[in-house]
């Protein structure tokens, strides 16, 4: 069965992008577009992985991940964090939110892609 992976991007290109190289992977990709729309999707899919913009409307990206890791049921999700905030005290508050990696935009596929591997192969 294919592993699933949340992309929560606010930036329609990004998640577009995301989504066609990852279905291509074989991943099953799901997109939301907003923290409240991506904390629904967690719900309902339970992905395996949440790819996780910081700067969302309605829930910013730190407080979303500080959701899913305190849920009962979706704790154990991986959570990568992909943005464009470059300072420490973002990457800070994203591991301290229980972020798994923390990636800056502009990102390199590859390195990306390799911490998608680690996460959930």
């Amino acid at each position: 069965m294919a592993k699933k992976i949340l992309v929560v991007e606010d930036e329609a290109l990004i998640a577009n992008v995301l989504s066609i190289r990852l279905t291509g992977l074989g991943y099953k990709v799901v997109t939301a577009y907003d923290g409240e729309e991506g904390l629904a999707a967690v719900k309902k899919e339970k992905p395996d992985l949440v790819i996780l913009d910081i700067g969302l409307p309605r829930i910013d990206g730190t407080t979303l991940c500080e959701l899913i890791k305190a849920g009962a049921a979706t704790k154990d999700i991986r959570v990568i964090m992909l943005t464009g905030k470059r300072l420490m005290g973002d990457m800070e508050n994203a591991f301290s939110a229980g972020a798994d990696f923390y990636i800056n935009k502009p990102y390199e596929w590859p390195r990306l892609l390799g911490h998608i591997q680690k996460l959930i192969g």
